[in-house]
């Protein structure tokens, strides 16, 4: 089980930083083909909102670590900040301007957790058959 949730943690660590990297370039599309382009921006980053809930219970049933769950706690986090610069647009646009900011900063951190997966992934995959060699033959 612990070995399933941590190729989950992987995959969707990575597939988070792809949609990251889409979300950007379907923000692109609003600035420079136009606002009716804006909605599939906002409709994409909701649905990206799941995967830092998945990274958090893949990893903990992979048994991940604190920096893991703390990562995944903090990309949502900042996932929710983003709804809140979107709706201060038009009293605060000064703070309403760190929305991009902020995504960059969760694009960051989701490189920073799909990496430290498949460090973990990498690491974990050597040790155990090291493991299983320093046991000997198995009867």
């Amino acid at each position: 089980m612990r070995s399933i949730a941590r190729s989950v943690h992987l995959v969707v660590a990575w597939l988070l930083v792809a949609g990251l990297v889409t979300q950007i370039f379907l923000a692109g599309l609003g600035v420079f083909r136009g606002p009716a382009d804006f909605p599939t921006h906002r409709d994409f980053g909701y649905m990206l909102e799941l995967l830092p809930v998945i990274l958090l219970v893949a990893g903990l049933l992979g048994g991940l670590g604190r920096r893991a769950a703390l990562l995944a706690i903090g990309i949502f986090a900042l996932f929710m900040l983003q709804s809140v610069f979107v709706g201060l647009r038009a009293t605060a646009p000064e703070v309403a301007a760190l929305h991009p900011v902020n995504g960059f900063l969760i694009t960051i951190l989701a490189i920073v957790l799909a990496r430290d997966a498949w460090t973990t992934r990498r690491v974990s995959g050597t040790a155990e058959p090291e493991a299983a060699a320093a046991a000997g033959p198995s009867a």
